[in-house]
């Protein structure tokens, strides 16, 4: 069955989020003319926990984004802001209306197929499972995956044991529910961003014994997003919505990772978007985008160095080789 009537949510502001998100409506109204929702682009007011941050999105950009159908909301950071940027996504849900299903998606993503195609269900929330063992890293004494998993599960009431994936050995990490918050779903946005803010907020104003030997940030956001699924009734993606993160959606956090290691559709995507004479001015100061766009180096070079390796490197392997070629960009 096709997905129901949805809306889509993502960050915009000042600087690359912005011109992100102008690439990202561009790429949803050409290849997913079916998905008939709303598209929101949430922009952080300069006030509040962004106070003294130009957040606003320049004219030209914000011109690209109407063009494309997108509406452009503001609100008003109250928790994380400059000092957790990762959390505009945790905020910017209170912009949703609560009887709509939505999808967030961060803003470095391009959509590459048909979104209505997919098999939504969204009584069952969900989220990216292109993810690897970036947190928590336990200590060599303890405590361990299960302990630290499981201190935080019971922290706010929920059923640990019921989370795990128990094909997976006992502390692996991918026995655990661990997500990357590329993207998510769900039913209700308000419901979905008030625990999201609660536990987020919690977890970080006292962390508590287990964690107290792990790093937040930037992983606040993928610590939250599993019990916040989890207590929603939802989990680990089903076959159905193999194509977010596949022939779908494409996550590819920046240009230099996406001539790495992303498909030839998404390249091709890239390019012919960055030839629109409506955005080519917006990445006219992007010297990644001149060097790696425009100038061929992403095709040239970054390409033919990873394309024959299978299975694909971890991604600081990645950023390593491309760092020693002067061809790592942010």
């Amino acid at each position: 069955m096709p997905a129901p009537e949805f809306n889509i949510l993502i960050i915009g502001q000042n600087g690359r989020l912005g011109v992100e998100a102008a690439l990202f409506a561009a790429s949803l109204r050409r290849n997913s003319p079916g998905w008939k929702g709303r598209l929101i682009v949430a922009e952080p007011e300069p006030k509040g926990a962004w106070q003294g941050v130009n957040t606003r999105i320049p004219d030209p950009v914000r011109d690209v984004l109407a063009a494309h159908g997108a509406e452009l909301l503001p609100f008003t950071a109250t928790h994380f802001g400059r000092d957790y940027p990762y959390g505009n996504k945790i905020e910017a849900l209170s912009l949703l209306p609560a009887d709509r299903p939505f999808m967030f998606f961060d803003s470095d993503t391009l959509i590459i197929g048909e979104l209505a195609a997919l098999a939504l269900d969204f009584s069952r929330p969900s989220a990216s499972m292109r993810r690897s063992a970036t947190w928590p890293e336990p200590p060599l004494y303890g405590p361990g995956y299960t302990q630290i998993w499981k201190s935080l599960y019971e922290r706010f009431g929920l059923d640990f044991a019921a989370s795990l994936d128990r094909s997976q050995p006992d502390e692996h990490w991918e026995r655990y529910l661990y997500f990357n918050a590329g993207w998510f779903l769900g039913a209700d946005a308000q419901e979905f961003g008030r625990r999201f803010a609660e536990y987020a907020l919690a977890i970080r104003d006292a962390p508590g014994d287990e964690l107290a030997c792990q790093s937040l940030d930037p992983w606040l956001d993928q610590i939250a997003l599993p019990l916040v699924i989890h207590a929603l009734g939802g989990g680990r993606p089903g076959a159905e919505l193999d194509g977010l993160d596949g022939d779908v959606s494409c996550h590819y956090r920046n240009l230099s990772l996406l001539y790495a290691r992303e498909s030839d559709a998404a390249v091709a995507l890239i390019e012919d978007l960055a030839a629109d004479p409506q955005i080519a001015p917006l990445l006219a100061g992007d010297e990644a985008a001149q060097r790696l766009i425009f100038g061929g180096e992403g095709r040239q070079h970054i390409r033919p160095m990873f394309q024959a390796e299978n299975p694909q490197p971890a991604e600081q392997a990645i950023r390593h080789r491309l760092r020693k070629q002067g061809l790592w960009f942010r």
